[in-house]
């Protein structure tokens, strides 16, 4: 396999884990790590999490990630599961590991 694809599987396995802890002690999802389902709606009938969780979430990634999210319409379309999730913090990364 490609090294760079590697590295970008290993760094993007790596967001899933830390945006999962994230969900479960900081939002209170009651799940086991591996039982939040990465394309799962975090909203309705996926994780249950609703409009102030949203607010709260954005303030946690922004603080475990160290990024500021000032685009609503970018928060809003990566607030759909937890993959969109880990796509936003590498956006906000500014593109250091780049799918090839």
């Amino acid at each position: 396999m490609n090294p760079a694809l590697m590295a970008y599987l290993e760094h993007r396995t790596r967001l899933l884990s830390r945006v999962r802890r994230v969900l479960i002690e900081d939002l209170h999802v009651q799940r086991e790590p591996d039982a939040i389902d990465p394309d799962a709606p975090l909203f309705g009938t996926g994780l249950g999490l609703d409009s102030v969780d949203a607010v709260e979430l954005i303030v946690c990634l922004e603080t475990e990630f160290a990024f500021r999210l000032d685009d609503a319409a970018l928060a809003r379309s990566s607030m759909r599961t937890v993959n969109s999730l880990v796509d936003l913090v590498l956006r906000k990364q500014g593109g250091a590991y780049v799918a090839a």
